[in-house]
């Protein structure tokens, strides 16, 4: 079970990004992509079978998930994450500050 998910907010910690929020739009491994953070410019080909034009396309670059943390929406502020198994037996995500269940 990953701490962070797709469709979390998340705030940066660290980089040129730092104190940023967005919403995490996949999760690839330990890396994330965040909805307009770490954007990079990509020199693409036009593509007619795929209805792509040719360009300078910008676009999300992954950042690490030790990079970012969870965005509490009681406080606004980002929390760490920890697991709790509830009484019916299923494995949830918790903030370790208030102990506030996130999965529900």
């Amino acid at each position: 079970m990953n701490r962070i998910r797709k469709g979390d907010q998340v705030t940066v910690i660290t980089g040129k990004n730092k104190g940023q929020k967005g919403e995490v739009l996949r999760v690839a491994g330990d890396r994330v992509f965040v909805q307009n953070m770490n954007l990079v410019k990509r020199h693409t080909k036009p593509n007619p079978q795929a209805n792509q034009p040719g360009g300078i396309i910008e676009r999300e670059a992954s950042i690490h998930i030790s990079n970012v943390q969870l965005v509490n929406p009681a406080s606004g502020k980002g929390e760490r994450i920890g697991f709790k198994v509830l009484q019916d037996g299923r494995k949830v995500r918790v903030f370790r500050k208030s102990g506030e269940v996130i999965d529900i």
